[in-house]
């Protein structure tokens, strides 16, 4: 849903990545840099209760993290192992930070069902992405989607920030309607494979060598 706003904010962040290649710092190392970041805050401030101040430090490291495309742009540097890095270590982020969220209420939060929900939000999430990747690893489009990764992170880090002001029920619910999103993307990238894929089976264009599969 929020795809047609990165073409502007990746144009928004060419002068930092301007500035940063000339500090001669890797975007590799950038990437890693705001994973280890946003793992720590996660995990370090969620399941101790401390949910405004934790959602600030993982708010910094995804934007630090999201310059590592300005900075390889401005170096000249995009190729696929820099594509593979930062889409795996969004996986490692994302599953600090909602299992720092189950950590907490499955202690202190003492809330099963939350803890539960959690826990559901970061395996449908990864499903999710998995759906996308396998897809188009079988040479299928798979875009589509209301609950893609930016917004699933943006839900969350919103809620947990504002739970964490005492803002009543916002955890709950940003959990539940991520949940809900999660669960319809999924549905959404079945239903758009699965009409391609008949496409092939009926000998209509497709990706070769799936035909019959």
């Amino acid at each position: 849903m929020l795809r047609v706003l990165r073409p502007g904010l990746a144009r928004a962040l060419i002068p930092l990545g301007r500035v940063l290649a000339r500090t001669g710092i890797s975007p590799n190392v950038l990437t890693m840099a705001g994973t280890v970041g946003v793992a720590g805050g996660a995990l370090g401030f969620y399941p101790r209760g401390e949910l405004f101040v934790g959602t600030l430090v993982v708010t910094f490291f995804v934007f630090s993290d999201m310059l590592d495309g300005a900075l390889a742009r401005a170096r000249g540097s995009v190729g696929p192992w820099g594509a593979f890095l930062d889409s795996t270590m969004d996986r490692i982020g994302d599953a600090a930070i909602f299992g720092g969220l189950v950590l907490w209420f499955a202690g202190g939060g003492d809330d099963a069902l939350l803890a539960a929900l959690a826990l559901y939000c970061l395996v449908a999430g990864g499903i999710v992405s998995y759906a996308k990747a396998r897809a188009e690893g079988l040479g299928f489009a798979c875009n589509v989607g209301i609950a893609e990764r930016t917004e699933r992170l943006l839900l969350i880090l919103v809620a947990t920030g504002l739970h964490g002001l005492g803002v009543p029920y916002a955890l709950p619910v940003g959990l539940w309607l991520l949940a809900v999103g999660a669960t319809v993307t999924v549905a959404q990238r079945f239903v758009v494979v699965w009409r391609q894929a008949g496409q092939v089976d009926s000998g209509g264009p497709g990706p070769a060598g799936r035909a019959g599969r």
